[in-house]
């Protein structure tokens, strides 16, 4: 990885956004496709131009038009349409009327559907229309909400799931992360600032909504590969011990812990958070949540109480959903397995039972789309790379994931919300959020 390519910062031509011509040029692969001979399906029937239609109609007649196999045309858009869709095969179709999202997201991957005007753009168009539009199908929400509630995130389960998303590679992370590999939002206290240094203000904002200081003792659930963990102990002075189950990174956390001098100050543990045992001054858990299943959060809530000590403060940010609903299918069988992103009422499943109190609630989806952008511009930056080590398929897959939770994120479809707790009885906490707010920058405590 060249860190001087790689640090160059996306120019914002709107508050919080890639400008389209940015995201068409990085995007390189996005363009005008005629059918191939081998791929159509013949003349599109007057039965697949009326499903096209319903389609459109029922996501609420987004700003799309879709272009056939035979190079039909179809919109339901009242406004001239921002984005055109290719669809290459008619299997494709009527793939889409049983799940939209994996036919969409598997046939982009393999080259059978294409997009123009920007990937970004299109989900963008998909997800806003898709907020008010009639789009519920009670038989197949109900049995998805079902079986997510079902769905038994074992210790077993979760270690395949991680295996699935975070081992891919430490190098495949390494050209398009910052450079402690933080693959969760980062803070934009002023949207110009480096990914670099967002990732160093969102460990700090961490640190001082748990009231961290030197001495104190913090468990962290889910630590990738260990950059918060290491942040905390070098610049806070506090003494970590922090869980993953993802063999690659805990490595790379324990060698780099050893390199920087702190292997006597942060113990990296290669085990599930539901073995987590001792007494700490804090609990933290960024980006894990996403991957505990909701039907564990009771036993979240009370790992929790078992662990943090009467004065202490737990935060846990979580990518979440304004209303309780399941993830696409297609990000979770082909990016996420077993990942459930929470609303605010889901959450509080883990904090209800044991009776914490809740200090501070903050939502930074912005936040968000802004690191993925960075994380896809330098995805795009480093493409000749990630081509010497996947196929075809894995690359437009991984664009569209990156491309797609931009979307997300800007349209509000996707939330990110870091939530403080204590418990309930704890009256030593701050009187006001100024303290979160401070401007200067991190500094190594030496050890006492």
């Amino acid at each position: 990885m060249n860190p001087t390519k790689s640090d160059s910062t996306p120019k914002h031509a709107q508050p919080g956004g890639i400008s389209d011509t940015e995201s068409n040029v990085a995007l390189s692969d996005i363009h005008t496709r005629l059918p191939d001979p081998q791929r159509t399906s013949g003349k599109a029937t007057a039965l697949d131009r009326w499903l096209m239609r319903t389609m459109l109609q029922k996501a609420g007649n987004p700003k799309v038009e879709v272009v056939l196999w035979d190079n039909t045309s179809i919109t339901t858009s009242p406004t001239s349409p921002a984005v055109r869709l290719f669809i290459h095969q008619r299997s494709t179709l009527y793939k889409m009327l049983i799940d939209p999202s994996l036919a969409f997201g598997d046939g982009y991957s393999q080259g059978i559907v294409e997009v123009e005007g920007g990937l970004i753009a299109f989900n963008e168009a998909i997800d806003q229309c898709t907020h008010t539009a009639d789009t519920k199908h009670f038989y197949r929400d109900g049995i998805r909400s079902c079986l997510g509630w079902l769905q038994r995130n074992t210790i077993d389960a979760a270690r395949s799931n991680i295996h699935h998303h975070y081992d891919i590679g430490n190098d495949f992370y390494k050209l398009w992360l910052d450079q402690q590999l933080a693959y969760t939002c980062a803070y934009f206290s002023d949207p110009e600032m480096s990914l670099e240094a967002a990732q160093i203000a969102k460990m700090d904002h961490v640190c001082r909504k748990v009231g961290l200081k030197p001495g104190d003792t913090v468990v962290e659930a889910g630590c990738g590969w260990g950059a918060l963990a290491l942040h905390m102990a070098k610049f806070y002075g506090a003494k970590v011990r922090a869980f993953n189950i993802s063999h690659e990174q805990i490595v790379y956390a324990r060698e780099r812990a050893q390199q920087e001098g702190l292997s006597d100050r942060v113990e990296f543990v290669e085990d599930d958070w539901r073995n987590i045992t001792g007494s700490y001054d804090s609990f933290v858990s960024v980006g894990m949540l996403e991957h505990v299943g909701l039907k564990n959060y009771e036993t979240l809530g009370k790992v929790i109480a078992g662990c943090q000590s009467p004065r202490g403060r737990g935060l846990i940010h979580s990518i979440g959903c304004n209303s309780p609903r399941m993830l696409d299918s297609w990000t979770t069988k082909r990016i996420f397995p077993g990942a459930h992103v929470p609303s605010l009422s889901q959450m509080m499943q883990i904090f209800e039972p044991q009776k914490f109190s809740i200090l501070d609630v903050e939502n930074i989806r912005l936040h968000y789309a802004m690191t993925l952008e960075h994380w896809l511009h330098r995805y795009e930056q480093n493409i000749d790379r990630v081509t010497e080590m996947f196929d075809e398929d894995f690359i437009r897959t991984w664009r569209l994931y990156l491309a797609a939770s931009v979307a997300a994120f800007r349209a509000g479809s996707l939330q990110l919300f870091q939530v403080v707790f204590t418990n309930g009885g704890n009256n030593e906490i701050p009187w006001t959020r100024a303290g979160l707010y401070q401007a200067e920058p991190s500094q190594t405590v030496s050890e006492s």
